[in-house]
């Protein structure tokens, strides 16, 4: 079998996992989690990085024993049996083609509000062909792109702290949000941190893998924890939990009442950039996930091809590429968010008992992650949860059907 290209290092396997985190969300998720912890945004924010923080330590542990695409797909395979695994896989497949679908909508709502499918597809397509291309062109725009966004980032936080529209008081913590709220914020604010993932999907790309991964997951997370915590101190301190809560874009806004109304603009092309950047990271992270599947026989087997020139899985990219883009083009998937955001919670999950199953020393830590993922996948809103949970029940009754016997294709 048609092994990938080992040719990415610590670098960039940690600017992969920035372009998923520092993307599209940091510009607009701030906004609902405020809605539902109001001041408690940052404590919020501290218990979804704790949550991430585990289970990044899970991946990354589990990531330099098995060095294959795939992530807890391939984990919860062979640490806790092939249903796990592929149920894992099914709810990251299935989850993260909403979530691509989402980012490329986003790039045409900022680009050209009244063509967005339009704008959604056609970025669809071009990101699959740099994908189709190889993992280091993907990389190397990668790099563009978080440098970009990093870059209006800090713009917009210099600019609104330096104006002196800030009040310190604006942080101080309410009485009037309930600990639900404040999980439910958490659980919306954790899948900022979520892009790690793509750093263990892509193991089978990354050199010196056992070295590289547990190097350059927790490094990626916290950088995008120091971005994130001082972003959310510039609106919490410029607009207040109550400004911040209605706002559906909290930086711009912040730009506005810190009379840098010239900002706005930048902002609105970094976000843009940035739901590029994501999507970018999503179709590789997917495509890779696809590829573990189908040399297993959950998914077709033809998607398990390598190209023999650029030694990426090009099939699993053009077939994800084009679901992408059928959804991107006829749907509105906002409502679809809510069970990917359940389904990533549960593929988490799993990779944190397969953890549990590397000794005593590493059950503490998968045991906190295990059980923030289950928190949190159930404080978010009924109809995520029960949206969530039925696809992860139609994907066990898919196994169930195919009596769960994986073929693996020939060389």
């Amino acid at each position: 079998m048609t092994q990938l290209r080992r040719s990415l290092g610590v670098f960039d396997a940690v600017v992969v996992g920035l372009g998923s985190m520092v993307g599209a969300g940091i510009f607009v998720a701030l906004g609902p989690a405020a809605r539902a912890a109001g001041s408690w945004l940052l404590p919020a924010l501290g218990i979804a990085a704790i949550v991430a923080y585990c289970n990044a330590m899970a991946s990354a542990r589990l990531a330099a024993l098995y060095p294959a695409s795939g992530g807890t797909y391939v984990y919860g395979r062979e640490r806790l049996g092939p249903f796990w695994g592929y149920l894992a896989g099914w709810a990251f497949v299935v989850g993260k083609t909403a979530s691509c679908a989402a980012m490329a909508l986003t790039v045409g709502a900022y680009l050209w509000p009244g063509q967005a499918h339009a704008v959604a597809v056609a970025a669809v397509v071009v990101l699959t062909a740099v994908n189709y291309a190889g993992v280091q062109k993907s990389a190397l725009l990668t790099r563009v792109v978080v440098a970009l966004v990093l870059a209006v980032l800090a713009l917009a936080v210099v600019a609104s702290f330096a104006s002196g529209s800030g009040d310190l008081g604006r942080l101080a913590l309410g009485t009037d949000v309930s600990a639900d709220g404040v999980l439910q914020a958490a659980g919306l604010l954790f899948f900022a941190f979520a892009g790690y993932a793509r750093i263990a999907t892509l193991g089978e790309e990354v050199r010196d893998p056992a070295r590289t991964i547990p190097r350059a997951i927790p490094l990626a997370l916290g950088i995008a924890l120091a971005v994130y915590a001082a972003v959310a101190l510039c609106v919490l301190t410029v607009l207040g939990p109550r400004a911040l809560a209605v706002s559906p874009a909290p930086l711009a806004d912040a730009a506005r009442a810190a009379d840098a109304g010239w900002l706005v603009p930048v902002i609105t092309a970094g976000a843009a950039v940035a739901a590029l950047g994501s999507l970018l990271s999503l179709i590789l992270g997917v495509s890779r996930t696809t590829l573990a599947m189908a040399r297993d026989g959950h998914l077709p087997t033809g998607l398990a091809a390598v190209h023999p020139r650029f030694q990426v899985p090009h099939r699993a990219e053009l077939a994800v590429g084009a679901v992408v883009a059928v959804v991107a083009a006829t749907a509105d998937v906002r409502a679809a968010i809510g069970f990917s955001s359940f389904g990533v919670l549960a593929y988490y999950g799993i990779a944190n008992a397969s953890a549990w199953t590397l000794g005593r020393s590493h059950r503490p830590l998968a045991a906190l992650g295990l059980a923030g993922c289950a928190v949190l996948a159930f404080s978010l809103p009924l109809t995520s949860v029960l949206a969530g949970a039925g696809v992860l029940a139609a994907g066990a009754v898919a196994y169930a059907v195919t009596r769960g016997r994986p073929v693996r294709p020939r060389p």
